[in-house]
């Protein structure tokens, strides 16, 4: 009997970052296939970093200009790219019933060398906010996290406090 619904997590290990596409996207390769994947960084939300549909959306969310946003999620990019530099290798973590989102990329929560969250790094700092638009099994502590990021003006609070 399945009691701990951590059990629905599948962890593969022999991944390294190739690129940050946005403050909660990742392109990793599968160091053993050679193939490359897009990842989006589960459980978080960054602003967008071009103008598109989910920029509107926000917009209006959010009652916030456009390119403030657009320079929200450059900040948010710029310390993602720091946190997660190319070559770094990483093990990526996802749960069964969550595999994709909306546009095909593969959801994960990924983690550097020594068990470090990425996913967790970017609230606890204030560079994303948590996203429930997914299930997702750290919503929770998350959104702890935002809160005190928000509370001490960490990252992208800094700026707005509603980002």
């Amino acid at each position: 009997m399945q009691l701990n619904a951590k059990e629905s997590l599948i962890l593969e290990t022999g991944y390294k970052v190739v690129n940050v596409v946005d403050g909660d996207g990742l392109i990793l390769e599968n160091i053993h296939s050679k193939s490359e994947y897009e990842f989006r960084l589960y459980g978080i939300d960054a602003p967008e970093i071009k103008k598109c549909r989910k920029l509107i959306e926000d917009e209006r969310k959010l009652h916030l200009p456009g390119h403030l946003l657009i320079q929200l999620g450059y900040k948010s990019m710029k310390y993602l790219k720091e946190l997660a530099r190319v070559g770094a290798n990483c093990t990526i973590q996802y749960e069964k019933s969550n595999v994709t989102d909306f546009y095909n990329r593969r959801l994960a929560y990924v983690y550097l060398d020594k068990g470090i969250s990425i996913n967790e790094i970017m609230i606890r700092e204030g560079y994303a906010k948590p996203l429930s638009d997914y299930y997702c099994i750290e919503l929770q502590k998350y959104q702890q996290l935002n809160f005190a990021a928000k509370k001490k003006m960490k990252g992208l609070y800094a700026f707005s406090t509603i980002f």
